[in-house]
């Protein structure tokens, strides 16, 4: 039952047999794991020594899931709900010792398990929806034979895994330990084998039963979220399907849905983003290239950006040194980090210890010189370059000379910024989005200056932050900003053509983005992009199509929800003025209105994100289509179902 080459494995301890898979980074569901896997069971079983089974894994997590790349290869044999199926019936009890994740299949293999334990901080849940899918082996069935229908529905249409403890609770794990776990299993499965075997979860009477209208309550919020993605939906019915059919058909509807769902162009740009996100951190020859290890940070600026980026690196279990002008707007700023660990405490995102320890990780300066002996500074003061410049010519004097010097700028050049430096081989642009301590994206803006191990170091910074970094290039707005500007002229030229502000934001929303281009604005604050346009306003090509809808609305004080109105009032009364403005403006130009569909709405917004894009590649901003699409998707709310815009250009059909 052993081999070199296999990634399953069998000890016998006694009468217990410990099965352990080996499969890195995940252990992942590959053929010839569930061939190993399948060789074992039949073996065990016909070993009358053996009494009990304990299904435990090498490394850092139980199985985390099936192997991905196979999805779009033919599939060979075993299957994975035929491996399951056997795990089920087999004669000797199995008991699944979970630590790290058991996801999707690896939950669904230890579903057919007779028994579960975990460690208590393991985390267990179906993610398949995340790529357009449902669980695909029996899932959907055995769930609601163990938990309650309305977890199983949380659970499998969330597509977010719960920790070990509410799963114990729920009646997923049968127990939780806390030392060492091989010891515990194999303790559990003595203490069982003598029992009498266990109904397989398949066979079970169901947790409960729901009427119409509970199932109404249940499936209606699954529907409002998925914002046009199809398998959220389609999870929460499987699972009512599976409560309400017998067992065999169930099992035969979930598989045909399965693949169904495979087969889709939502899970294929799903699994397309996957992948994208995953090789995005990755820099050719960075192995090769030394690392600056990163401990201590400072932070310079405590407002809305600056506060986000300090709970971040917090979180992340970075010292901290945040700088502010002066005691007032340091204690504010201070303030608001508290308030945001605080937060988290109460999401359970942290225990008290943490939240403690961290409290104390954070200290505050109005003088540069408490910077002396951090690893990174992050500028995050105003967008104003020459406010930017005085802050590092300050760094110049008081940072070791191998620390990392990072700006945060959204649009500014940052190699203009470097050359202003006496060392511009360690300047680099960290481009964070609000809030920073929720948002995973990362920009990092390379300079022709700046050197390999900077780079290379801010990665590996970026994954400590738990954040997807993007490699970019220095123009104005980098990859992201670049591109929505490019939109937003786009959907400002389509008020002036015919549209409303509604129309565009409806088009918008129907298509999957959360909300509106102009919504997005007036959250955001109109206020902010119409001091850069009278900054640019000197340099402007008098020859470029310029719209001043916004400038108006922002004249008369409209700054968007913080002030009541904005592209829309935010106080229920009835407002004509934005359209009156749009109309008059058109007027002026000469321009004869018409109206515009949704479909050539989103083509037009499509196209010229398409089209900027062509042209960052082209000018080597970003290194791959699919750095776009990552940006796009995870910075601007790009519906992660249609894979980004450049996916979209290439294999969709909006």
């Amino acid at each position: 039952m052993t081999g070199k080459m296999n990634p399953v494995s069998v000890d016998i301890i006694g009468d217990i047999a410990l099965v352990t898979i080996a499969n890195p980074p995940v252990n992942a569901l590959s053929q010839t794991v569930r061939a190993g896997l399948l060789d074992t069971i039949e073996n065990i079983d016909k070993n009358r020594s053996i009494l009990a089974a304990v299904l435990i894994c090498d490394g850092r997590t139980f199985i985390a899931g099936a192997d991905i790349t196979e999805f779009d290869k033919p599939s060979i044999e075993p299957h994975l709900p035929d491996l399951i199926d056997r795990l089920e019936c087999s004669t000797k009890p199995w008991v699944a010792a979970i630590h790290g994740n058991a996801l999707g299949g690896g939950l669904e293999v230890a579903l057919g398990c007779h028994y579960r334990i975990a460690d208590f901080s393991s985390k267990l849940g179906f993610p398949e929806v995340k790529l357009g899918l449902i669980p695909g082996a029996g899932g959907t069935v055995r769930l609601p034979r163990i938990v309650d229908s309305v977890n199983a529905v949380s659970l499998v249409a969330g597509g977010k895994p719960i920790k070990a403890q509410l799963a114990a609770e729920w009646g997923l794990v049968d127990l939780l330990v806390e030392d060492n776990l091989k010891r515990d299993a194999l303790n559990f499965a003595q203490q069982i084998a003598s029992l009498p075997l266990p109904e397989p979860a398949s066979k079970r009477p169901l947790i409960n039963k729901l009427t119409a209208d509970d199932w109404e309550a249940v499936l209606s919020p699954v529907s409002n979220k998925a914002h046009g993605q199809i398998a959220p939906v389609r999870a929460a019915e499987t699972i009512r399907n599976a409560v309400e059919k017998p067992a065999d058909e169930a099992f035969a509807a979930e598989r045909n849905l399965f693949s169904e769902l495979k087969n889709s162009d939502q899970s294929r740009a799903l699994r397309y983003l996957f992948f994208a996100e995953k090789s995005a951190s990755k820099i050719s020859g960075s192995s090769s290239v030394d690392f600056m290890p990163v401990e201590l940070v400072g932070v310079i600026g405590g407002g809305t950006m600056g506060t986000g980026i300090v709970t971040a690196l917090l979180l992340s279990n970075h010292s901290v040194i945040m700088i502010e002008r002066d005691e007032t707007a340091l204690e504010k700023g201070k303030a608001t980090v508290l308030s945001y660990l605080q937060n988290s405490l109460k999401r359970g995102l942290i225990n008290a210890a943490k939240h403690a320890r961290l409290i104390t990780s954070l200290t505050g300066s109005i003088k540069y010189k408490a910077l002396a002996n951090a690893d990174l500074v992050i500028e995050a003061v105003y967008e104003d370059m020459d406010m930017k410049l005085d802050v590092f010519s300050k760094l110049d004097t008081v940072m070791k000379p191998d620390a990392i010097l990072a700006t945060n700028t959204s649009y500014l050049d940052v190699k203009r910024i470097a050359a202003s430096t006496k060392i511009p081989a360690r300047v680099v642009g960290l481009h964070f989005f609000s809030p920073a301590h929720i948002m995973k994206l990362l920009e990092i803006i390379r300079t022709d200056s700046v050197t390999a191990e900077v780079l290379s170091s801010c990665f590996l910074f970026a994954k400590r932050l738990g954040k997807i970094a993007i490699p970019a290039g220095v123009c104005e707005g980098f990859i992201g900003n670049r591109i929505m500007s490019a939109y937003r002229r786009e959907c400002e030229y389509m008020l002036e053509d015919g549209a409303l502000p509604q129309e565009i934001d409806d088009a918008m929303v129907a298509f999957g983005f959360p909300m509106g281009i102009f919504a997005m604005q007036d959250l955001a604050g109109l206020d902010i992009a119409w001091a850069m346009r009278k900054r640019q306003a000197a340099t402007r090509n008098s020859n470029t199509r310029y719209v001043a809808i916004a400038d108006r609305l922002c004249e008369m004080g409209r700054f968007g929800r913080k002030t009541g109105s904005g592209w829309y009032r935010y106080d229920n009364t009835t407002d004509t003025v934005v359209e009156k403005i749009i109309l008059q403006e058109s007027a002026l130009k000469g321009i004869q209105r018409k109206s515009i569909s949704a479909e050539e709405i989103i083509e037009r917004i499509l196209n010229t994100m398409r089209n900027e894009g062509s042209k960052i590649l082209a000018e080597k901003i970003a290194n791959r289509s699919e750095d776009i699409d990552v940006v796009m998707v995870n910075g601007y709310g790009f519906p992660r179902w249609r894979g980004g815009p450049m996916f979209t250009g290439k294999n969709l059909i909006p």
